[in-house]
């Protein structure tokens, strides 16, 4: 049975040397990269929160935000289609609570699935 040492035997000191440097160079890239996705990703949340805070009413920005905490996925759907409704003007606004609750049911809606059992009774 080999140990891990084994494998890195055949390399002089200058190779594993030179391994370790190139390994390290790509771990800090792939950490670079993660948080410019990370920063672009807070910044467009942001705008999308200044967006939301300018249409809505406080209560219907109260109910997508408690929403996001249960389920961030249809936050993140309903806020979209809200702000994509208000741009295409078929919503007007402020967005009121009552409006944010029609779109959340219509939404839900959509998103669940029906299913229908046989029972077979011998």
């Amino acid at each position: 049975m080999r140990c891990l040492s084994d494998n890195y035997s055949d390399y002089n000191d200058d190779e594993l040397e030179e391994l370790k440097q190139r390994r390290l160079l790509e771990l800090r890239k792939k950490l670079e990269e993660e948080q410019r996705r990370k920063k672009l990703e807070e910044e467009q949340e942001a705008q999308k929160l200044a967006v939301l805070r300018a249409i809505m009413e406080p209560e219907a920005l109260d109910r997508l935000s408690n929403l996001k905490l249960v389920k961030p996925e249809l936050a993140n759907i309903a806020e979209e289609t809200i702000i994509r409704l208000v741009q295409m003007g078929r919503l007007s606004t402020p967005v009121t609570d009552d409006i944010v609750k029609n779109i959340l049911i219509e939404l839900d809606n959509r998103s669940r699935k029906e299913y229908e059992f046989k029972f077979k009774w011998k």
